[in-house]
């Protein structure tokens, strides 16, 4: 399809959606489908559970919803969930403010204009239909016609409840324009748009001195006055406040700590009572979900600030952290440099990888339990198995720390860094220690940082770098066997029907002879000794590797040796140790001879085409990891 098939198909399906009637003939449309009558936290709740929703191993939900945009934050996307989904159930919860706070670039205003985007595209959707009385400015709920004396007994028979008011402007249309038939009164259907300020608001705080609170609830028109008689006729009134035009939807309150006194007042109201006050009107009624966010230190002297209690005491508080994730790091720096025009600059395998390794490392606290180091933790905290500790300890980890996540490098620093590696003179290509030497500069070259954070921070580049050189070298050891994989999981097969034998206490039988041998120990041992596993625990750790077969085995896996972290090492060790001696020769010639030089070539294809390098991070690799083996002489 091209793109003016498309477009074609874009209108005709808008033109295809709209409706215009009367209350008479959405009536029995609302009885029909009753979710169109379901108020402004139910329909965002709607809207999250439509893109599916999805339980773990652990029963823990995840919902497909944000992670298109979100990452590494799964523990506060829940409590945001389940403040959502208490709403829809019709509690309490619907009255309270959803207050979003930590620190600059964690996901705090990415998840609103989430919310907001998905909203807009949710309403254009049979599920997500709304509907609205044409000629009201707030968009309401065409139920909100029902006389209260009818409303009861149309929610026992329906299952419907209806709690809205009328707008001044509705019902004095209602009582002169349609002498009171609520049948007459025009229904539409309305599509949530912040361009079009319909369903969705956006308010931003600015000057205390010079920002009026019309910008919240709306304002007289002076110039109709002089037609209308009184400033406190409705029609005279400009029902354009970020509060009304949000009504049925949601409204975003950026950095609403920074406001003044005024203008959180008037949430008092909105939250507690579901209504907009304004002067020389009643009360305002309108359904509408509010969503503020702010940083730490605003959020630190709210709650210390006694005069804000009442507040408080209407909002449910949720904290985002920063990512403490590395893969999910990666994907947010994907993200972000998906959206620029790279055009051929290519970045190196791993680049980002080592950029979230530094960048996580910043945000973790220091270990509390013994032998847990920074990188374990780091690594434990992705889902890696690392010496001494199980996924099981992450919990208890986590509980140790005060407020993890909420210092360190933000995304947006290290974004920034990146791409002063890209726009560098003649760069074709960045690798990891471009980006390593560009997080280096810009925090050498920030006041920000003071001479003991700056300290710390150089400590975690060389941590990470570290990390690095383990990587690099794997790449390169593994770009000289034509088939690592297939000669991993044949040793991989030796060992393991080596052990089963060795616990059984029985025997293997030569491929060979047919003879039948006893276990090779000097094998296992070659093995084991690779990750320091010593003569008195080789019992122990091959109990562990074959309860970990049996798991696999019991879910119909096959036992994947990546998934143990000290069984991987120990596997990749004993086969790079055979062709040591070979890699170190080849790539650290300084004259290479026609079959070195062969092999050299036969390496770089091999990281081009199988590993994602191109020919000039190719090459700087190789240079590299011959320093590296160099030093280890």
């Amino acid at each position: 399809m091209d793109i003016f098939q498309k477009i074609d198909a874009h209108l005709q399906q808008h033109r295809m959606e709209t409706w215009e009637g009367t209350f008479r003939d959405y009536l029995p449309m609302v009885l029909k489908q009753p979710s169109l009558a379901q108020r402004a936290h139910a329909r965002i709740y709607s809207m999250i559970k439509a893109a599916g929703v999805y339980v773990d191993e652990e029963g823990r939900e995840h919902y497909p919803f944000f992670e298109r945009e979100l990452f590494g934050i799964e523990e506060p996307l829940a409590q945001v969930v389940e403040y959502f989904k208490a709403a829809a159930m019709g509690s309490d919860v619907g009255r309270r403010i959803l207050l979003l706070y930590g620190p600059p670039s964690s996901g705090k205003s990415q998840l609103v204009i989430l919310l907001k985007r998905g909203l807009e595209e949710f309403t254009r959707t049979p599920e997500g239909a709304v509907y609205a009385i044409a000629d009201c400015p707030q968009h309401e709920d065409p139920l909100n016609l029902i006389p209260h004396a009818l409303r009861q007994e149309f929610a026992q028979e329906t299952g419907i409840h209806i709690e809205g008011e009328l707008c001044p402007l509705c019902a004095l249309n209602l009582r002169e324009k349609y002498q009171g038939d609520i049948y007459r009164v025009p229904v539409k259907r309305i599509f949530f748009s912040e361009k079009e300020r319909i369903g969705i608001g956006t308010f931003v705080p600015s000057d205390p001195k010079s920002q009026d609170i019309s910008e919240l609830v709306g304002s007289v028109d002076l110039s109709t006055i002089g037609d209308y008689g009184s400033e406190s006729d409705p029609r005279a009134y400009r029902f354009d406040g970020e509060l009304n035009i949000a009504n049925r939807g949601l409204m975003e309150f950026i950095e609403m700590l920074k406001a003044d006194e005024r203008f959180l007042y008037v949430l008092l109201t909105l939250a507690q009572e579901k209504n907009i006050k304004t002067g020389r009107f009643p009360l305002i009624y309108a359904d509408e979900c509010v969503i503020a966010h702010t940083n730490e230190a605003e959020f630190n002297e709210f709650l210390a600030d006694k005069k804000s209690e009442a507040l408080q005491d209407r909002m449910i508080m949720v904290r985002i952290p920063y990512n403490l994730k590395v893969s999910q790091e990666e994907r947010i720096y994907q993200k972000l440099l998906r959206q620029a025009n790279l055009g051929d600059l290519h970045i190196a395998p791993h680049t980002l990888r080592v950029a979230a390794i530094f960048a996580v490392l910043s945000r973790l606290e220091e270990p509390k339990m013994a032998g847990l180091t920074l990188i374990k933790k780091m690594k434990l905290y992705d889902g890696e198995e690392v010496e001494g500790f199980r996924q099981k300890d992450v919990k208890l980890i986590k509980e140790q720390t005060e407020r993890e996540g909420m210092d360190g490098i933000s995304p947006r620093f290290i974004i920034n860094r990146i791409s002063a590696s890209l726009i560098k003179p003649d760069t074709r290509c960045i690798n990891p220690i471009d980006v390593l030497r560009a997080i280096k500069e810009g925090i050498d070259s920030q006041s920000q940082f003071k001479k003991a954070e700056r300290e710390r921070l150089h400590q975690l580049i060389a941590e990470a770098r570290r990390e690095y050189d383990e990587i690099a070298r794997t790449d390169v050891q593994k770009a000289f066997f034509v088939s690592f994989e297939e000669e991993a999981k044949t040793l991989l097969d030796n060992y393991l029907d080596n052990v089963e034998a060795y616990l059984d206490q029985t025997k293997l039988t030569d491929p060979i002879t047919g003879e039948e041998v006893p276990p090779d120990e000097k094998l296992m041992r070659s093995i084991e000794e690779k990750v320091n596993v010593p003569e008195h625990a080789k019992d122990s750790f091959r109990n562990e590797i074959f309860r970990k077969v049996a798991m696999a085995h019991r879910r119909g896996e096959r036992f994947d040796y990546t998934r143990h972290e000290k069984l991987k090492e120990a596997i990749e060790k004993q086969l790079f140790e055979e062709r040591r001696d070979t890699i170190r020769l080849t790539i650290s010639s300084r004259s290479p001879d026609t079959e070195q030089l062969r092999k050299l070539n036969e390496v770089v294809n091999t990281l081009v085409t199988r590993e994602g390098y191109c020919t000039e991070c190719a090459n700087e690799l190789l240079k590299y990891v011959s320093s590296l083996l160099a030093r280890e002489k």
